[in-house]
């Protein structure tokens, strides 16, 4: 039997503007992420610099638009003076966020090299665990400054003459988190933070600067971290970050995993309201925006991540863990995540899916071998590609199914819509959350005219929800054409198989 779903939509019902930065991801120097991921001199593909030039043109086609580095954990640590100057002068470290060795290979401009490749915006995360406003102020001159100072003149001399010019700076990383090195109260980094913000704006006070919210939703000290915080330098930042992940535990809690997406629709909901509350009891006239600067699906308990988190007496340089082997299941949570993503485009300025490459990357690669594309790169790709314009208010209806984890019941089917009127594009992103039939759904386009036709429509689903993409078979799962969307008496119809996700681009005739 199909099941039925209606999606409402309406181009006077906007939540707010398509935002690039939506669309970002996330390298830090965590397992194989920068090493024999983004960086392999010697590699047969690698370019002068040293960058895998396979991995530059899937970032390109995944349609990255920022990219936050260095962390992550391993900022908390970090000497970012320790990765500029001659690679043979610099110093070899033990890292104590991932328990291995950093040999300082790849530092801030061989990083800056790879984003201009890579045509990605960099996003800069400063050391607040062991550092602070010093070290800040230090890294924002070599990055920003004109020649003429220490640290400008110290870029110039490694050949990087004209400044940077770097707009988005991440205030250290998960400070309320024990593991963190450095980890501080509320208080105690809602000052420094504060502190460090002002300062750098002095030198530069059109910079963007994202705070550290609670790490997780799940943390005892969310929403009150996020008052303290913002109490202490709402008028200083920005945006506050926002992380989460998500995996399916175990076979019976697959309906819950399916709808994650609801999940992280509470979690924006309630950032929102703490920093709202914030500015209520502030008085601030300012909105503090939302960084998802953490934001992915991982498969650990399906045997998917590959070696354990190194510990002991070894120190190893650049070991393999964390590495997720994607699955078309996984691919469409990912792709509902952001329709959650976008349906919140008034308040989420910026996200960054964490990460790029191997961990817990839509890219792996094989050192000294091939890159290819994991599952959840095309949900990625194509919602970047094609969605545009304005995000519309987009209200679902469908039968619902139980979700444990929640203890209720959650819609088969989500959906999300984009309209551009000046391109006449209008681009409906929709998620079929039905383990075992298929679902109709239905669009009345009455609202934009009687122009518009299906231009593209594709499906990313597999008869098993548990396929994946390896070095052997790359292209195992892979967006197919959806047959049969189509537009009959003002209405778009469509039917979306089992555990599905699809883009279906509508556009004006000829």
């Amino acid at each position: 039997m199909t099941l039925h779903g209606t999606i409402h939509l309406h181009p006077a019902h906007v939540v707010g503007p398509v935002r690039r930065r939506t669309f970002g991801s996330f390298v830090e120097h965590m397992a194989r992420c920068v090493y024999t991921g983004v960086y392999e001199p010697g590699h047969p593909l690698a370019d002068a610099d040293g960058l895998r030039t396979d991995v530059l043109a899937l970032t390109r086609e995944l349609g990255v638009s920022s990219v936050r580095y260095p962390g992550g954990n391993f900022v908390s640590g970090y000497r970012w003076e320790d990765g500029v100057g001659p690679v043979e002068q610099r110093p070899r470290r033990l890292e104590l966020a991932w328990h291995s060795t950093e040999t300082n290979a790849f530092g801030l401009d061989e990083f800056m090299t790879w984003a201009d490749k890579a045509q990605v915006e960099p996003m800069y995360a400063v050391n607040l665990g062991t550092r602070g406003t010093q070290e800040a102020l230090d890294v924002l001159e070599y990055t920003n400054a004109p020649t003429g100072t220490a640290w400008a003149d110290a870029r110039a001399a490694n050949g990087h003459e004209e400044p940077y010019g770097i707009r988005m700076w991440c205030l250290g990383n998960e400070m309320d988190g024990p593991w963190q090195i450095g980890h501080k109260t509320a208080e105690e980094y809602g000052r420094l933070a504060a502190e460090t913000a002002r300062a750098m704006r002095r030198m530069d006070p059109d910079l963007e600067l994202v705070a550290c919210g609670s790490s997780f939703p799940s943390m005892p000290t969310f929403g009150a971290w996020e008052q303290a915080v913002l109490a202490a330098g709402y008028e200083a930042i920005d945006m506050i970050s926002a992380h989460i992940y998500f995996r399916e535990d175990h076979a019976a809690d697959q309906a819950s995993y399916l709808a994650a997406a609801e999940e992280l629709d509470d979690y924006l909901d309630a950032v929102v309201a703490a920093c709202d509350h914030a500015r209520t009891l502030g008085k601030h006239s300012k909105r503090i925006m939302i960084s998802v600067d953490e934001w992915n699906v991982t498969n650990a308990s399906r045997g998917g991540d590959a070696g354990e988190d190194p510990s002991g007496e070894d120190w190893p340089e650049a070991p393999a863990f964390a590495e997720s082997t994607y699955t078309a299941q996984d691919a469409v949570v990912v792709g509902n995540l952001l329709i959650s993503l976008l349906r919140h485009t008034d308040r989420v300025a910026s996200a960054s899916q964490a990460q790029l490459v191997n961990v817990l990357g839509p890219i792996r690669t094989v050192p000294g071998g091939p890159a290819w594309r994991q599952t959840i790169f095309h949900p990625f790709a194509l919602t970047s590609r094609h969605v545009s314009g304005q995000v519309l208010a987009t209200v679902s209806e469908s039968p619902e199914r139980a979700n444990p984890r929640r203890g209720g019941t959650s819609p088969v089917l989500d959906a999300v819509a984009t309209w551009d009127e000046g391109t006449g594009s209008l681009v409906v992103l929709a998620v079929s959350r039905s383990r075992g039939q298929d679902l109709e759904i239905t669009v009345p386009l009455g609202a934009f005219g009687e122009d518009l036709a299906v231009q593209e429509a594709v499906v990313l689903h597999d008869e098993d929800p548990y396929a994946v993409n390896t070095a052997d078979d790359p292209d195992r799962v892979l967006p197919r054409p959806l047959a049969g969307a189509r537009i009959e008496e003002g209405t778009m119809r469509a039917t979306l198989p089992p555990i599905s996700w699809a883009m279906i681009r509508l556009g004006r005739q000829d």
